[in-house]
C-alpha cells in the first residue's frame, strides 16, 4: 500500500515538490510508494509548470485535511493563515504534517508540536531554516548526543545579498536593495528580510531544537541592516572584519546547561579568517559548537524551488519510511504492544527555554561617531568608556566628513549594559556631534 501526500500550495516550492517526486529515476527508490493524491491550490485555471491529473487539483484545502485517505498533508503555502489552522486540523486528524513554513512554526509552534503529539503524528521542518541545506534533522539527530555552546547561521539569502554587493562594489543599501527587488533577490515589501524578522524566526527554530526548550519569539532581540552604510563596511575591511547580519542562538555559561540563552539577530563585525566571513551572495551557513564534536558548518543554498523542494521530500520520505515500518508492525503486533512516537523525530520538549537580557550580553562593539574637531575629545571618549569598565581595543580618528573629525572605536569584551551607559554618557558630551554606527563585533 502506498504513501497518499495531500500537498497545500502550487507555487514555487510546491512546484519544486512535485517535480522531485515525478522525477524519480536516480533516486531513493521509496519514492516510488510515495503518490500526489491531492494538490490543492487557489485558481484550478492557472497555467503550471507541472502536469497533474485534473482530479488531483482541488481549490478545498479542508477537504484535502479531512480525506481520510491522505497520509501526509505537506503545507506550503506560506504565511500564517489558514496555514496554521490547516497544520492543525491535519494533526488533529491524525495525519503527519510536512512544513516549509518558518513564520508559522516559529510563531505558533508550541501549539503545533502539542497537537502533534497529543495525535502521535509527526512534524517535519527541514525546509523551514537554510532551504536545501540539511541541518534541522542533524540537529535532532546526529549532534543530540553533543552540548550545544552555540549556533551561528547567515540565515537569509537577501540579506547577505545586499551586503556581500555593497562590501564588493561600495554601493549605497538603497541602490543594491532595488536592484536585488529588480531580479527577484528581494520582495517588493522586503521588510521581513532587511529587518531582520526572517531571520529571528529561523534562530528561534534552530534555538529550540540544538537547546531543548521551546522560545518565544519575541524574546528574540532583532535588528536588521537598515542602517549599515558603506562607510562601515569599508571601515570594517580596513580593521579586519566583514559586516554579516548573524543569528546568534548561544549558551550564556556553555558548561553549565541550565545557564540562560542569548538570542539574537543583528548586524555584526566578523573576522576575516572566520568560516562565516566567506559566505557570500545568496548562500546560507549554519556554524554549530559543542562538546565534544567542535566546530560543524552546514553550507549551501537557502532559498530556490530545487534547494527546498530538496528539504521537503526528504521529510516526506523520512516520513513514508515510518509509516511502512508502522504498517508492518501492526500487521504483527496486537494494538498495545505498538510503541510510541520516536523521539528522535518528535518535538520532545515542553518547558520554555530561560532568555537572558541584552543588557547582560557579552560582546565586542564597532561604533562610529562625529564629533566638533576639538583637542581631547578621543581623551573624553576614552575617559566616559573607563568609567564604565569599557576597555578600548583600537581608537583612532579616520577623517573628516566636512567640518566633522570621524573617530572609529572597537572595544574588548564587554557587558552591553555597560556599554550603553557609557554611550549615554559621550552623547551629552559638547563635542559629539552624533554616533551614526554602532554594530557588534563577533
Amino acid at each position: 500500500m502506498g504513501v497518499k501526500l495531500g500537498i497545500l500550495g502550487l507555487g514555487t516550492v510546491g512546484t519544486g515538490t512535485v517535480q522531485l517526486l515525478q522525477d524519480k529515476t536516480g533516486r531513493h527508490p521509496l519514492l516510488q510508494e510515495i503518490e500526489i493524491y491531492r494538490v490543492g491550490v487557489r485558481s484550478l485555471d492557472k497555467p503550471r509548470a507541472v502536469q497533474l491529473p485534473t482530479d488531483v487539483l482541488t481549490t478545498d484545502l479542508e477537504a484535502i485535511v479531512n480525506d481520510p485517505a491522505v497520509d501526509i498533508i505537506v503545507e506550503v503555502i506560506g504565511g500564517l493563515e489558514p496555514a496554521r489552522s490547516l497544520i492543525l486540523k491535519a494533526l488533529s486528524n491524525g495525519k503527519h504534517v510536512v512544513t516549509a513554513n518558518k513564520a508559522a512554526i516559529a510563531r505558533f509552534g508550541a501549539e503545533i508540536f502539542t497537537t502533534a503529539n497529543q495525535s502521535g503524528v509527526y512534524v517535519m521542518l527541514e525546509a523551514a531554516v537554510g532551504g536545501g541545506i540539511p541541518v534541522i534533522q542533524p540537529l535532532k539527530q546526529s549532534l543530540s548526543v553533543n552540548r550545544i555552546h552555540t549556533v551561528t547561521g547567515i540565515v537569509n539569502g537577501t540579506t547577505n545579498y545586499i551586503l556581500t554587493r555593497m562590501q564588493t562594489e561600495g554601493s549605497n543599501f538603497s541602490d543594491v536593495l532595488a536592484d536585488a527587488q529588480r531580479l527577484g533577490y528581494a520582495e517588493a515589501d522586503p521588510t521581513a528580510d532587511i529587518d531582520g524578522l526572517d531571520a529571528a524566526d529561523k534562530i528561534a527554530i534552530l534555538a529550540s531544537l540544538g537547546f531543548g526548550g521551546r522560545i518565544n519569539l519575541k524574546d528574540v532581540y532583532t535588528e536588521g541592516i537598515r542602517q549599515v552604510s558603506k562607510t562601515d563596511i569599508a571601515y570594517a575591511e580596513k580593521l579586519g572584519f566583514v559586516i554579516k547580519l548573524l543569528a546568534i542562538a548561544k549558551r550564556i555559561t556553555p558548561s553549565s546547561p541550565s545557564s540562560p540563552l542569548s538570542l539574537r539577530v543583528h548586524p555584526t563585525l566578523v573576522p576575516q579568517a572566520h568560516p562565516l566571513a566567506s559566505i557570500n551572495g545568496v548562500y546560507n551557513a549554519i556554524l554549530v559548537e559543542g562538546e565534544p564534536i567542535g566546530q560543524v558548518m552546514f553550507f549551501g543554498p537557502g532559498a530556490g524551488a530545487g534547494a527546498t523542494a530538496s528539504a521537503v521530500t526528504s521529510d516526506i520520505l523520512n516520513l513514508a519510511a515510518t509509516l511502512k515500518t508502522q504498517r508492518v508492525t501492526t500487521e504483527k503486533l496486537d494494538q498495545s504492544q505498538i510503541g510510541s512516537l520516536n523521539p528522535l523525530l518528535a518535538c520532545g520538549h515542553d518547558e520554555y527555554s530561560q532568555i537572558a537580557p541584552m543588557a547582560e550580553l557579552i560582546t565586542r562593539f564597532y561604533a562610529r561617531f562625529l564629533t566638533n574637531d576639538q583637542p581631547g575629545v578621543i581623551g573624553k571618549l576614552g575617559t566616559c568608556f573607563g568609567n564604565y569598565g569599557v576597555s578600548l581595543e583600537s581608537i583612532v580618528q579616520t577623517g573628516f566628513q566636512g567640518e566633522l573629525a570621524e573617530i572609529v572605536v572597537v572595544t574588548h569584551d564587554v557587558p552591553e549594559g555597560n556599554f550603553r551607559q557609557a554611550l549615554a554618557e559621550i552623547e551629552n558630551l559638547e563635542a559629539i556631534e552624533s554616533i551614526p554606527s554602532l554594530l557588534r563585533v563577533l
